[in-house]
């Protein structure tokens, strides 16, 4: 029991480092306990490994958040998070976005563990009936959440226009020979993280002072944005095709919240809901329908030969502990974050980030002997794409068409 203890902690631990070190994804930390793990069978269990690689993915999950809000440095489950936790962070309210994240992370994580019962009765009839129609699923969230976030027709064509170029971008680049860390580093690099920059750079933005004192109110918005996230996060980890594009879609939707205006906070929180209860449950569809849903819970699957009853038990058990522990550290190092900021010249950091964020892309590049060419063309596409949001006043999440329109294209069978 007291080594299930200690990896716990001790994957916790590298957790806080691959979320807070931007470009670095819990699935490559995981590839190379994976790769030792032969090695490191013969001195422990292989329930040890399993508690250490699903505490990493739980803690990254939370801590990834701290350089995507203060940062505007996202990866594939938080690039929504970048516009509503860059709002707050600019109105003094960093402490206060950090606060939601966690408890949004952790409220979803108990929601997704209280109603696993419900799940383990219902829902290998429900993947069972939806598999071959996962596609029109994916079209018709598309087009509602297309006319629900335009305020116009003006809007609603634009944001049409922006979801099919982001979608046309993302089929071309993760169907070019580039590798897939490659190419969604440079995506959502550009898209949600360098343009973000340069937007706020353009306006001359300053990171005020960040409040010491924070007001945190509980009310029903979060109570919606914790359940949300948990459900949302439950089906992205069970259904086929479904990532964190389309559990942030639904989400967004499932709580009534908004990046923009009075339903920022609901939004974080069901984002960061999203994420925790993901970790948990792509890994628990192992045991639902055999199925890992992620890279994580595919060397889980390896390590282990299969998920039985004792094994979910230990998993719930690491994930209460781990998604607790998270919660402390996501907070603490958030309001580390918040006093560092302060003392340092935004301008200077922002044009630090993007410098920093161009390179991890020409660096994995060379790396893994990409066309340096098509990287630069794809990268400065993605900029270019991911600016026009601000200027045509539309919402930004109609960029993740980059992914949303590729998972329709292959679950229709055409590719």
């Amino acid at each position: 029991m007291l080594d299930l203890v200690l990896a716990c902690v001790i994957g916790v631990l590298c957790g806080v480092v691959t979320g807070l070190i931007p470009g670095i994804h819990v699935n490559t930390a995981g590839a190379f306990v994976f790769s030792a793990s032969p090695l490191l069978l013969y001195s422990y269990s292989p329930e040890v490994l399993a508690v250490f690689l699903l505490s990493m993915s739980i803690s990254h999950a939370l801590l990834e958040f701290v350089p995507s809000m203060y940062l505007g440095v996202p990866e594939e489950g938080t690039v929504l998070s970048v516009m509503p936790g860059h709002h707050l962070l600019l109105q003094g309210r960093g402490k206060e976005a950090l606060r939601l994240v966690s408890l949004g992370g952790f409220g979803a994580m108990i929601i997704t563990i209280i109603l696993l019962p419900l799940f383990m009765v219902g829902l290998p009839f429900v993947y069972g009936l939806l598999k071959p129609y996962i596609w029109i699923i994916l079209s018709v969230t598309v087009i509602y959440m297309l006319i629900r976030l335009s305020r116009d027709w003006t809007s609603f064509i634009w944001s049409c226009i922006l979801f099919l170029f982001s979608g046309i971008m993302g089929w071309v680049a993760l169907n070019s020979p580039l590798s897939a860390s490659v190419s969604l580093l440079c995506l959502f690099s550009g898209l949600f993280g360098v343009s973000t920059l340069l937007h706020s750079l353009s306006q001359k933005s300053v990171l005020p002072p960040q409040h010491q004192d924070y007001h945190l109110e509980i009310d029903g918005g979060i109570f919606r944005g914790i359940f949300a996230g948990g459900i949302a996060g439950s089906i992205l980890g069970f259904l086929p095709g479904m990532g964190p594009a389309q559990g942030s879609l639904l989400a967004q939707e499932l709580s009534g919240s908004s990046d923009r205006g009075s339903e920022r906070e609901g939004f974080l929180v069901a984002m960061s809901g999203v994420n925790a209860s993901d970790a948990l449950f792509s890994l628990i569809a192992i045991y639902l329908i055999g199925n890992p849903r992620s890279g994580i819970a595919v060397y889980v699957n390896q390590i282990l030969q299969g998920l039985d009853f004792n094994h979910l038990l230990i998993m719930i058990f690491a994930a209460i502990t781990s998604v607790s522990i998270s919660l402390v550290l996501c907070i603490k190092l958030g309001d580390w974050f918040s006093h560092f900021i302060e003392k340092i010249n935004y301008e200077k950091l922002s044009w630090l980030v993007i410098v920093f964020m161009s390179f991890l892309v020409v660096l994995f590049a060379v790396m893994e002997n990409a066309n340096l060419f098509f990287v630069i063309v794809t990268y400065i596409t993605s900029v270019s794409l991911g600016l026009l949001p601000h200027y045509l006043d539309i919402n930004k999440s109609n960029l993740m068409g980059v992914l949303i329109i590729p998972a329709i294209v292959i679950y229709t069978g055409i590719s």
